[in-house]
């Protein structure tokens, strides 16, 4: 089961698409939306990601770091980022080490969730029923 609603958000340090560390303590006092999924470039992914990239702005505008994860290597996040033009960090999870704090393990992969936490790293927000095509727009609505 993931993790719930006024859980502290795990810590987690890892690389990104371009090598560079990131960490959630280095992002208190930011929104932070953290979307777990299974695979780079499969479809059901894809569609999920080019969601966050076309409302990327109004995450801007409210101030709020998008991240992805999974659990392909920085190679692989960065090849997936640059063919769809994804304008928001991949982090590189290759042995699960954040998959499993968060509770979104599916056997070798990222089980589909997204967790919303806020500036001080509770969390507010667990998305389980995520639709790929409107996920973003989806999570928007949520938090307005």
């Amino acid at each position: 089961m993931a993790l719930s609603i006024g859980d502290k958000a795990p810590a987690f340090t890892a690389k990104d698409d371009a090598g560079n560390t990131v960490s959630l303590s280095d992002l208190a006092g930011k929104t932070v939306v953290l979307y777990f999924y299974p695979k780079d470039d499969t479809p059901g992914c894809t569609k999920e990601a080019q969601s966050f990239r076309d409302n990327y702005a109004e995450y801007q505008g409210k101030d709020m770091v998008v991240l992805g994860v999974s659990m392909d290597d920085e190679v692989s996040h960065k090849q997936f980022k640059e063919k769809y033009g994804l304008p928001f960090q991949l982090l590189a999870d290759p042995d699960g080490t954040i998959t499993k704090a968060y509770d979104v393990e599916g056997g070798g992969y990222s089980k589909r969730v997204t967790y919303v936490i806020n500036g001080e790293g509770t969390i507010t927000y667990v998305d389980e029923k995520v639709k790929t095509d409107s996920h973003a727009k989806d999570i928007l609505a949520s938090m307005s």
